[in-house]
């Protein structure tokens, strides 16, 4: 799944009145929550899923998220075809695809058939995914643009810690997996029918993305971190349930751990990156990446790794220091456009990683895998210390 996300948006709606205001903006919330509840299900099942039902191999993973994770560069081009499209009924027609495609998973016979219903919910996801943001910089009042897009964060992260505890109690209750897909795609289809209720005359802009050379550190340490992220989401949980027999039940207890230690720690880290400044918090953040790749690739005992999945989940967090930094060297009017090219450096890691990883797992072993891991890690830190020290300017070479 995507890291950080562009907004792309308007001018806030000084002609809404404070009640459409509101409701709107509830209803976008509601979307974000549902959006997030439905994507709960497939991440906290997919894992198990793949290796009990498919049998899939760590090769196979890679190319399943390989191909994935290229919808998130094609998204760009639909966005700028897309240019003007109500952003409410576009948000629709694309959940309407996550719907199918999630939904789908309760047929799926195949490895082919994963595939091709992967990349339907994929491409819905990776389209709808700058458009609440941007919907809610269009409906938000003046000077509360950063109070609602907090709002809907928290309404994701709610939805999310739901669908994780429906699942999990789905999954105690008996029911088999194959299900739980139907009430994820059920979800997503509630998730488009919500975005009706969102004024039609919110408009979606194409997206701008800046490429400058003094920028170039950032996207250096995007390109690291989508590495670093695709091992985890990758190959992480798909290790404790093919080597080590992790049962479903398990894999959905860490994730919620994940959820609660993150529910708690955000603002604190967000504290931290301001105190202490971008430079200090990625040294450490990639020098932690580093120390739990090695973990992965040379403890065996299952409960160990069970904490470096949890610790991996949430020292992800310290990455939002990459966005900092792009606050700190770009003006305003660049922040959404470099952000958006970050994205889009970030995604061509995102397809690359899983591919040399499912091929580094069959030919040497999933140990190499994470030890590649390491490696981008290291590298990372080298170019972490060239990150301007807080207080000053600059944006690498």
């Amino acid at each position: 799944m995507s890291a950080q996300r562009p907004t792309v948006g308007q001018p806030p709606s000084p002609q809404l009145s404070d009640a459409k205001r509101r409701r709107s903006l509830f209803f976008v919330g509601l979307a974000v929550a549902a959006v997030c509840f439905a994507l709960a299900l497939q991440v906290g099942l997919c894992d198990n899923f793949v290796v009990s039902e498919l049998n899939l191999t760590g090769f196979h993973k890679g190319i399943l998220e390989a191909v994935r994770e290229s919808c998130g560069i094609v998204s760009l081009g639909i966005l700028a075809l897309l240019a003007g499209v109500a952003e409410p009924l576009l948000g629709a027609a694309m959940l309407v695809l996550l719907a199918v495609g999630l939904g789908s998973y309760a047929f799926v016979p195949d490895f082919p058939w994963l595939l091709i219903t992967s990349v339907i919910w994929s491409q819905g996801l990776h389209v709808w995914m700058p458009l609440p943001d941007s919907m809610t910089l269009s409906l938000a009042e003046p000077g509360r643009t950063g109070f609602r897009l907090g709002q809907m964060r928290s309404a994701g992260a709610a939805g999310f810690g739901l669908g994780i505890g429906a699942a999990l109690g789905l999954t105690l209750l008996g029911v088999p997996m194959r299900p739980i897909f139907l009430v994820a795609g059920a979800v997503g289809l509630l998730a488009a029918a919500v975005c009706f209720g969102i004024p039609r005359d919110l408009k979606t802009p194409g997206p701008r993305l800046v490429f400058r050379r003094r920028y170039g550190l950032y996207y250096l340490l995007n390109f690291l971190d989508g590495w670093r992220r695709q091992i985890f989401l990758c190959f992480a949980g798909f290790l404790l349930v093919r080597e080590y027999g992790t049962r479903l039940e398990v894999i959905l207890l860490l994730l919620g751990t994940v959820q609660v230690v993150g529910y708690f720690s955000m603002p604190w880290v967000g504290r931290l990156i301001d105190r202490l400044g971008e430079r200090r918090i990625l040294v450490f953040y990639f020098s932690v990446v580093a120390l739990i790749f090695i973990g992965y690739a040379s403890i065996r005992n299952r409960y160990v790794l069970y904490v470096l999945f949890v610790s991996d989940n949430c020292f992800s967090a310290l990455a939002a220091a990459l966005t900092v930094y792009v606050g700190r060297i770009a003006p305003p009017s660049e922040h959404t456009p470099t952000l958006g090219m970050g994205v889009a450096v970030n995604h061509v890691s995102a397809v690359l990683m899983p591919l040399l990883g499912g091929l580094l797992w069959k030919h040497l072993g999933y140990q190499w895998t994470f030890l590649a891991g390491v490696a981008a890690a290291l590298v990372s830190i080298a170019v972490a210390f060239r990150v301007p020290s807080h207080g000053s300017e600059g944006g690498g070479p």
